[in-house]
């Protein structure tokens, strides 16, 4: 019988993906604002996420909600470490939201608004991957409170990491627009998802050759035997996404290029759990050490058996009836 803080932490685990493949791409949409000047074409890009951009971030408050009431410690120890780059995503995140529904309701002053929208959601994108380099690099704990700096979350490392999630979210983001538009604005999306899918790759080559030097226990789990084994087939599966993201948009195919990019953050995200596990907060705190009292986490559990299945329903469904390309001619706007 799987204890319940395990349970729990591979729910949390799950939340936090789903947040990054789902906001991702209408993160990523943002991003590429800039590259598309006419407005026409910024139309139907809000238009093609329009349906379902606050029903993605749904999973975020599921993830930061959950953590806090299921694993406090962690969230009272990572928290601290993090307020800056918390803090600067949240109004990221916030401004863009205002953004998107202003720039509807304006001419003189829609330029500003779609800048808005694009910084941001480049200033979310970027601080989501500083704070998630932070982590990985590891956080000083002392007598089970955070005992770091006001600036340790700012490091090469973690300025790598923010700027690999800005173009893996602005890979996502392209491959989005490829299967919901069409015309020149679904060709440019198709080369610019070239370009990021060019840029995502190196970078996480770059990362997941750093981070096995930043703790022994990386070190150990993607090196030494057993662990090496399974390790070994996360960098084959990226090779297999990376094949079908290009193949995928050399050949002009609409869907199989956003799921392998997703399959790319996927696999990604699997690397940082073989890395992770058995640690919440790597090399300081385990999942079993800072979980609640098995009580609390099994009166949480209550609820969490009837909320996801309801926001997977309602998820899958906005998905489906808003499913096909966007008319340019119709829409939010």
């Amino acid at each position: 019988m799987f204890e319940l803080s395990f349970i729990w932490a591979a729910l949390i685990a799950f939340a936090v993906l789903a947040y990054v493949v789902l906001d991702g791409f209408d993160l990523g949409v943002g991003i590429l604002f800039p590259f598309f000047p006419e407005q026409r074409d910024r139309n139907v890009m809000t238009n093609s996420i329009a349906p379902v951009w606050d029903g993605n971030e749904t999973w975020l408050v599921l993830g930061g909600g959950g953590l806090m009431a299921v694993f406090p410690l962690a969230y009272a120890t990572v928290l601290p470490a993090l307020y800056i780059p918390i803090i600067l995503m949240v109004l990221g995140l916030i401004f863009r939201g205002v953004a998107f529904e202003f720039r509807f309701r304006t001419q003189r002053w829609r330029g500003v608004w779609d800048w808005g929208f694009a910084l941001g959601s480049m200033t979310a994108a970027l601080m989501q991957g500083i704070a998630l380099g932070a982590l990985v690099q590891g956080i000083a704990i002392a007598n089970r409170q955070y005992a770091g700096g006001w600036w340790d979350w700012l490091t090469p490392f973690s300025i790598v990491t923010g700027i690999a999630v800005v173009v893996g979210y602005g890979l996502l983001g392209a491959t989005w627009l490829n299967l919901k538009t069409t015309g020149d604005l679904q060709a440019r999306a198709r080369q610019l998802a070239i370009y990021a899918g060019i840029g995502t790759l190196a970078l996480i080559g770059v990362v997941s050759l750093w981070t096995p030097f930043l703790e022994p226990v990386y070190f150990e789990r993607w090196f030494q035997w057993p662990t090496a084994f399974f390790s070994a087939f996360v960098p084959l599966l990226l090779a297999v996404c990376a094949f079908g993201l290009w193949q995928g948009l050399t050949a002009n195919k609409h869907l199989q290029p956003f799921l392998s990019a997703l399959g790319l953050f996927v696999l990604s995200f699997a690397g940082l759990g073989i890395s992770f596990y058995p640690y919440i907060v790597p090399g300081a705190l385990t999942i079993a050490e800072a979980a609640a009292p098995d009580s609390s986490l099994a009166f949480l559990l209550v609820g969490a058996v009837v909320l996801i299945p309801i926001i997977l329903a309602y998820t899958g469904y906005a998905y489906w009836v808003f499913r096909g390309k966007v008319d340019p001619e119709e829409g939010y706007h």
